[in-house]
């Protein structure tokens, strides 16, 4: 980021606090917001690419993914110091759709991010009910009537007024997240330890090269929280230092991710499974570290919708019977408004939770979802509006690495897609 850009001290996101977090606030915020239940998926992601290749790749995406955030927060920055004085900036990410390329931009852009929304909400649903099946072993008790049962309480929390109150539970599932995590490299460390597996028995690059891209969309998925990045960077009391510490969070995220990749294949080779903890032996320390992860989420579930539920309101908002005249506020919805808008967050929570009963695995959805929207928003539009606004001015070498990273990303959706399809 230039001198220039690091003196722009204009809010990205309006309803975020500029300039308020310290480091290692937004250190914390980086990391909430960026891991997630996809790293339990990581082992079988390695078991289908192969510990060599599953490490390459989880490095490439990981570097890669910094790579556009940085373009994402230069471009923004950038517009905003062209348009000093005027009436327009570019505040989210759709404003840089529309400065790109128009309203067709904008809404294609908030298209891709609430359907990414709804694959990570969706995710969250599927993620729960496999792992309740699994501690309630019982032939009448489906992961899809555990879904089922989750949404009356999922509609009753996506009814509470402030997310503040849901938040702390977000913490809590990482820190089951890391419990976890824990308790596979402890398994495999015991499983070592006891000469219970060989080295050399674990696959290094997949001869089926359908399994890279199944389990790169898995990588991908893995490093979500992209739509965060201005609001983080915003959100940070000295910005000029955000790139730097975004540089330091990704590499020992991306480490992490790297290491429990590899621990976890290791620890259960072609039997792992796409939820590493469903391998985990039956005590009670397991299960209590699934039942935590499930009541995180279930909390966390909410916060994950609440941007579905803007856009849907804010559509809602525009018919004349659901506001009273000359108000713009929050607090000039009609009786019926009101009545509407808690409608319309069941509906969603019941849309969500019929679609995640139709998933068949955990592993193939999350593969699938990052190998689209995510890779579409991570990669593909960060290079896309880079070269569209700034291409005159840019290096050679810039425009390069920017194709470079546009092209393949639309090679892998395509790819990634089509094998996650089909099966792998």
């Amino acid at each position: 980021m230039d001198e220039d850009t690091k003196s722009i001290a204009t809010p990205l996101l309006e309803s975020s606090p500029s300039g308020t977090a310290s480091r290692l606030q937004t250190l914390g915020n980086i990391i909430v917001s960026i891991v997630g239940t996809g790293v339990l998926g990581l082992p079988f992601a390695f078991r289908i690419a192969g510990w060599l290749a599953g490490s390459l790749g989880v490095a490439i995406v990981g570097v890669t993914t910094y790579y556009c955030m940085l373009l994402l927060i230069q471009v923004l920055c950038r517009e905003n110091l062209a348009s000093n004085g005027s009436s327009v900036e570019a505040r989210t990410y759709g404003d840089l759709g529309y400065k790109s390329f128009g309203s067709f931009g904008q809404y294609l852009t908030e298209f891709l991010i609430l359907v990414a929304q709804c694959g990570g909400s969706v995710a969250y649903l599927v993620f729960i009910g496999q792992n309740l099946q699994s501690i309630f072993q019982h032939p009448g008790l489906t992961f899809q009537l555990f879904i089922i049962l989750l949404v009356p309480i999922e509609i009753g929390l996506s009814w509470i007024g402030s997310l503040s109150a849901l938040a702390p539970f977000s913490i809590f599932a990482d820190i089951c997240n890391v419990l976890a995590m824990a308790i596979v490299v402890k398994e495999d460390i015991q499983q070592a330890a006891e000469g219970e597996f060989s080295f050399g028995q674990r696959t290094a690059i997949t001869s089926n090269l359908g399994g890279l891209p199944f389990a790169g969309g898995m990588a991908v998925f893995c490093f979500e929280g992209f739509g965060m990045t201005l609001a983080l960077e915003n959100s940070m009391k000295d910005r000029a230092k955000f790139p730097r510490l975004l540089a330091q969070t990704f590499g020992g995220i991306t480490l992490v991710y790297i290491l429990f990749g590899f621990f976890g294949y290791m620890a259960y080779g072609d039997e792992t499974r796409d939820i590493v903890t469903l391998n985990l032996p039956r005590n009670w320390s397991s299960i209590a570290v699934q039942v935590g992860l499930c009541l995180g989420l279930v909390f966390t579930f909410p916060i994950m919708v609440h941007p579905i539920n803007e856009i849907v309101e804010e559509k809602l908002k525009r018919l004349q019977c659901f506001t009273k005249p000359c108000h713009s506020d929050n607090n000039s919805l009609t009786r019926l408004g009101k009545i509407g808008i808690y409608i319309s967050r069941a509906i969603v929570v019941i849309g969500l939770a019929i679609l995640a009963s139709c998933v068949p695995a955990f592993g193939v959805f999350a593969s699938l979802v990052g190998s689209t929207v995510c890779a579409l928003i991570s990669f593909v539009l960060p290079a896309t509006f880079h070269l569209k606004l700034f291409g005159s001015s840019l290096h050679l070498w810039q425009k390069a690495l920017d194709s470079v990273v546009l092209f393949c990303g639309l090679f892998f959706a395509a790819y990634g897609t089509y094998n996650t399809v089909v099966g792998v």
